[in-house]
């Protein structure tokens, strides 16, 4: 009995002492180079995005930060490489829609979950897509569009980035909301896809505005609706979806911070306020106006209840339309 109570006081004080330390680490930290990873290939809009975020961040946080770019498996190698890592906060990634929304629903087994295996840091942007045209098609709006689509069912087809973008989702979820019936024609990319829309080999497609916003300026796609809850400054002629007679169709793809699971509280809000501080920054305000996106600035919990109420809206997206990547 003397021995276990000896052993207990030994380990309280154990404890008693870590804690200190444990405090005095989360106090210095950040102490070294922080990794983002971007779980997409370098010089594409979720990288270019990522970095120049991360300068701003860099500029208040006081040390470098290196983004390491961990493309595949439909980003599901970066965000396992994140949940598994040291919750010391050097290590964290940019996590959209295909991380937080669509992957649990996608695929029947995944190496990480969404829910139990992050820390939600805060969001960074949202950007809608649009329903767009080839600009010999003869529809010029979304009305003329469905009558078009509903006269000749299973033979209009679309293009997608491929399998499970949030471009596809997003006709699919146009699909359901019309009762309409599109052929999918998945591209490895969405450059190639957008190619083919402005090549008329394949009529129509939701696009992107932070791909897509100068290729509709220009004239080189016409943009029938857009998937945002109200119109956007860059396009104030185009209608929303709802105003075009398809409520309930938001169709947006988004963008954040996730760490993994069991980050301190004190560095999950040190990450928080200096991300909402670097979206201040004119450098990152004038990235997003060029892609077209919206800053969302916000406290961990408000980005976490936005992608789990997004995960749920999609996955009965995704039931019904029966997607799976495996």
């Amino acid at each position: 009995m003397q021995r276990r109570t000896l052993l207990s006081a030994l380990a309280a004080a154990g404890a008693t002492s870590a804690a200190p330390w444990a405090a005095a680490q989360q106090a210095a930290w950040p102490d070294q180079p922080l990794r983002w990873v971007v779980p997409y290939p370098a010089g594409g809009g979720t990288d270019v995005l990522a970095r120049t975020v991360a300068e701003a961040m860099r500029q208040t946080l006081g040390q470098q930060i290196i983004v390491d770019n961990r493309p595949g498996a439909s980003t599901n190698i970066g965000a396992q490489m994140v949940a598994t890592a040291k919750p010391d906060g050097n290590t964290f990634m940019s996590a959209d829609n295909a991380v937080l929304a669509f992957n649990e629903h996608l695929f029947t087994k995944l190496p990480f979950n969404p829910e139990k295996d992050f820390t939600y840091v805060g969001g960074i942007s949202r950007f809608p897509l649009a329903l767009v045209v080839n600009p010999a098609f003869e529809a010029k709006t979304v009305k003329e569009f469905l009558a078009y689509a509903r006269a000749n069912p299973g033979k209009l087809n679309y293009a997608s980035p491929g399998n499970g973008s949030p471009h596809h989702l997003a006709m699919e979820m146009f699909k359901n909301r019309t009762k309409t019936f599109l052929t999918h024609i998945p591209y490895r990319g969405a450059a190639p896809a957008l190619q083919d829309v402005m090549g008329g080999q394949v009529p129509c497609m939701f696009l992107d505005l932070a791909a897509g916003l100068p290729v509709i300026t220009s004239g080189k796609v016409r943009a029938l609706a857009i998937g945002s809850a109200k119109r956007v400054a860059a396009l104030p002629d185009v209608p929303t979806l709802a105003e075009a007679g398809v409520p309930n169709s938001e169709v947006f793809a988004f963008q954040g911070i996730l760490a993994p699971a069991g980050l301190p509280a004190a560095i999950t809000a040190r990450l928080n306020a200096d991300l909402n501080k670097a979206l201040l920054n004119p450098a990152v305000v004038k990235r997003m106006n060029d892609f077209g996106m919206e800053a969302l600035p916000g406290t961990p919990e408000q980005f976490r209840a936005m992608a789990r109420a997004e995960s749920k809206r999609w996955g009965e997206i995704i039931k019904t339309a029966g997607v799976k990547l495996d």
